[in-house]
């Protein structure tokens, strides 16, 4: 049996690894640096702040929608280079405004719009074209390696983007964003080979109808409405605790910055070790049981945090529930993408995972406005452990019964 650290993938596969692995390196090493932006050098209040995460996230889900259509019949490299210049190119902007002393709270707002929907269509386009870059059989050990990177630049991206933050400015972390966007599209630009263009089985012109195209055929399948429902559901209730955690720890509970940081950074590498053993176990015992029973454990663990105390004792609670969500997740995330790739017709790819991130988005941005005003009503730890309860029901959205043999499916018939 391969290992999953022996496999080699090829060399079009490690500059696409490559290009995924320094983005996302930027995106940690800028982690929280809008919000910092907008508090300390435009001075703007809570209800400012939380727009950047919530409307911003909301808007640039919107934009993206018709972007998953208009894809999916081009060839994918090219839309990833362009949404990471696109990237790139925003996020340029607000250094450049800092420099001239022009940058205003709109224009924070209007980048993370355009972020957030070059994130959601580079990832729909990500997919796409990793279905038709490796055979199926090597599709799973690709997402447990993008899954260890991700939960990698976790741990060391925000320790490393705080002390740049601290002796430079957030602006800096900016730039370094920006920069790692032009290198994944340099990245991506170097996979080389000839990519085809995938036929057409539509009509020429784009439809209105065909917006909800991936909607369609995620509600369609048996086996992909389940997780789709899950996935949106668990990771609206688990984000939208968040900045009700930090009011509680940095507030009342009195714990400092690096205290925060720390319970969050540290946890990260049980992402690490449940990546690396999500395709192991899923050989010895079968990869729809391990997912299942995966996404089930990540959901028991959120409502420990509705007991946070003060002191050593509360931020080892922390930590410690921190680190079972991540473990699971990190086992769960690489099955489920490999999962929703293979009960995904190729020709469905682009359309299906931009549906999917859409909802995925929507939804911790509707859920973390609407937990914002239940923290507010309720109290904070009250508002967690509200959301802890729900999450504990989630893994009845779960795939509940045995797939089809997981053979390619058919492409979906054109409509008359």
């Amino acid at each position: 049996m391969k290992h999953l650290l022996g496999q080699r993938l090829g060399r079009r596969f490690g500059w696409l690894w490559g290009a995924y692995a320094t983005s996302a390196l930027g995106t940690w090493l800028a982690f929280g640096a809008f919000p910092l932006i907008a508090i300390r050098v435009l001075h703007a209040g809570a209800a400012e702040v939380a727009a950047l995460s919530s409307v911003g996230a909301a808007v640039g889900a919107a934009v993206a929608v018709p972007l998953g259509p208009w894809m999916e019949f081009r060839r994918k490299r090219p839309v990833l280079i362009a949404m990471d210049l696109v990237r790139f190119a925003a996020l340029l902007t607000i250094p450049a405004a800092f420099a001239l002393g022009v940058l205003t709270f709109v224009q924070l707002l209007l980048v993370s719009v355009v972020v957030a929907a070059g994130d959601i269509t580079f990832r729909a386009a990500s997919g796409a074209h990793l279905k038709t870059l490796l055979p199926a059989e090597d599709l799973l050990v690709a997402n447990a390696r993008f899954e260890s990177t991700a939960w990698t630049t976790t741990i060391i991206g925000p320790p490393l983007g705080g002390a740049a933050i601290g002796l430079l400015g957030p602006v800096a972390t900016v730039v370094a964003d920006a920069v790692s966007y032009l290198l994944s599209a340099l990245g991506i630009r170097a996979i080389g080979g000839h990519e085809p263009v995938p036929e057409r089985r539509e009509a020429a012109r784009l439809r209105a109808g065909d917006l909800l195209d991936g909607w369609r055929y995620i509600l369609a399948d048996a086996t992909l409405r389940p997780l789709f429902f899950n996935t949106a559901c668990f990771n609206g209730l688990l984000m939208a605790t968040e900045p009700l955690l930090a009011v509680l720890m940095l507030g009342r509970l009195g714990f400092t910055p690096w205290q925060y940081g720390l319970a969050f950074a540290a946890p990260s590498i049980g992402g690490l070790l449940g990546s690396r053993l999500a395709r192991p176990l899923a050989s010895r015992f079968g990869q729809r049981q391990v997912m299942v029973v995966a996404g089930a454990l990540r959901a028991i663990w959120p409502v420990g945090l509705a007991f946070l105390g003060p002191g050593t004792g509360g931020l080892l609670l922390v930590m410690g529930v921190e680190l079972g969500i991540i473990f699971c997740c990190g086992v769960f995330n690489p099955l489920y993408a490999t999962y929703r790739l293979e009960r995904t017709a190729t020709d469905r790819v682009a359309r299906t995972l931009s549906a999917w991130t859409v909802t995925t988005k929507a939804s911790i941005a509707l859920l973390t406005a609407l937990w914002g005003v239940l923290g507010a009503l309720l109290g904070p730890r009250t508002a967690i452990g509200l959301a802890g309860v729900l999450l504990l029901a989630t893994p009845l959205l779960l795939p509940r019964r045995a797939a089809a043999e997981l053979c390619e499916p058919q492409p979906a018939p054109s409509r008359a």
